[in-house]
């Protein structure tokens, strides 16, 4: 009997997680990019101490994620007077076992790809190579069809196909062909990355202004020895009425930087001069902010949906691609106690599709800025002294919930087993 092998739709970092998940379990599999070549594109994201658990488990360590950002240390909200709202220690410094990172994507995407190029050799990972749907076969296998930039198309089988082709997603549309189209609630981003040198604890994540109207910011690498300076990774997003649906064409284009710096006109403070920084970028990009509505389950037959292909959620949370990591390992997990089989699928499913999607909707819902509408509602965001406005006690209960809803509540967490027990195989 043939060994099974997985097919994976995606080689973001969600699918490359999965690779070298089964491989560490002992499954053989094969990756689907749709790209000719991989580069490191994107700007900085944050791998919370939930992910950064799993990937240490999975051989990458501190030393290899330092090349690709640095530990976080703080996350703060700051009103729009420059006074703070709300501030924690984040990773080591909060009593987490494991370190929260912030990284830079794109080169986050390419040490995985280097590991499973490494690990599973360089032919488990097919450039090139667009999934654009599939069939359940009566024996309970599937086939996949695959289209290349040459027009020509291909059909794979396997014994099971993920699918981590992302918020466009193929494998979900045709699960789910009467999904709703995908969700605006009227926030723009503009990103990009400037030299600075780091404020407050020298790794802060910090969101300042109100909940329609902010700036994100923090150093996704260590500072230069001889200049001081990181490279630091902002967002910049005004909210607008959202009933006419998104306007703006492309979901990601290249925008001048006069496009939307007067939106931040007179942000300047003795601490940070935000028209500056968002200035000293070289290159900026304007997203709409999107998700996509819940869908009640994540598998169909010997399919199964990953990553942002299964929820597709607000980056308020920074926690997609850390919840991506962790998708891949609890399906690990199942395999290793139902096989490769699509009983598997069904106990990832079972585990997963419900909680995360709530998160969805919670970060929808502002998620952990949601401290700022209350800001908003009870002072319209001035203030002198934060405890008059909302009390300590109720900044960390809201705080706590968000974290316990995520799945990196401190204690929970650090006593958790390991995800996938050391040295476990699928049987054969």
């Amino acid at each position: 009997m043939p060994e099974p092998v997985v097919l994976i739709a995606g080689g973001g970092i969600g699918g490359l997680s999965v690779a070298l998940t089964l491989h560490q379990i002992g499954v053989r599999c094969i990756v689907f990019e749709s790209v000719r070549s991989l580069k490191p594109l994107g700007v900085g994201i944050n791998i919370q101490p939930n992910a950064v658990r799993e990937l240490d488990d999975l051989g990458i360590g501190a030393a290899e994620l330092d090349r690709v950002g640095l530990p976080a240390r703080e996350w703060a909200l700051v009103g729009l007077n420059g006074n703070d709202v709300y501030s924690e220690p984040r990773g080591l410094e909060a009593g987490y076992a494991w370190p929260q990172y912030a990284v830079h994507r794109g080169r986050l995407q390419m040490l995985l790809h280097d590991k499973v190029v490494e690990r599973l050799g360089a032919e488990a990972v097919r450039l090139d190579s667009r999934v654009t749907g599939y069939r359940n076969e009566a024996d309970g296998t599937v086939s996949v069809f695959v289209q290349h930039a040459d027009g020509t198309t291909s059909e794979v089988s396997g014994a099971l196909l993920i699918g981590a082709d992302g918020i466009h997603s193929a494998v979900r549309a045709q699960m789910h062909p009467d999904q709703p189209p995908i969700h605006w609630g009227g926030a723009v981003m503009w990103r990009g990355t400037s030299l600075g040198k780091p404020i407050r604890s020298g790794a802060s994540f910090v969101g300042l202004g109100t909940h329609r109207h902010r700036v994100v910011f923090y150093p996704i690498s260590h500072p230069d020895p001889q200049s001081g300076l990181s490279v630091i990774n902002w967002i910049a997003e005004v909210t607008w009425d959202a009933s006419k649906g998104w306007q703006g064409g492309d979901w990601n284009k290249r925008v001048a930087i006069d496009d939307f710096i007067h939106h931040f006109d007179g942000w300047t403070f003795d601490w940070l001069d935000v028209p500056a920084m968002l200035a000293g970028a070289t290159d900026v990009f304007e997203y709409p902010m999107i998700d996509r509505d819940p869908v009640p389950t994540w598998r169909d037959g010997a399919v199964a949906l990953l990553g942002d292909a299964a929820h597709a959620m607000y980056p308020t949370g920074s926690n997609g691609a850390s919840q991506a990591i962790v998708d891949a390992r609890v399906l690990g997990a199942c395999m290793v106690e139902h096989g490769v089989t699509p009983e598997a699928l069904a106990a990832y499913d079972e585990r997963l599709c419900g909680p995360i999607s709530a998160v969805i909707l919670r970060n929808r819902g502002a998620g952990p800025f949601g401290l700022l509408n209350l800001v908003d509602e009870r002072c319209g965001g001035a203030f002198d002294d934060i405890d008059d406005v909302i009390p300590a006690e109720e900044r960390a209960a809201f705080m706590a919930g968000y974290k316990a809803a995520a799945g990196f509540a401190i204690e929970k967490l650090n006593a958790a087993p390991p995800t996938i027990a050391p040295g476990a195989r699928v049987r054969p």
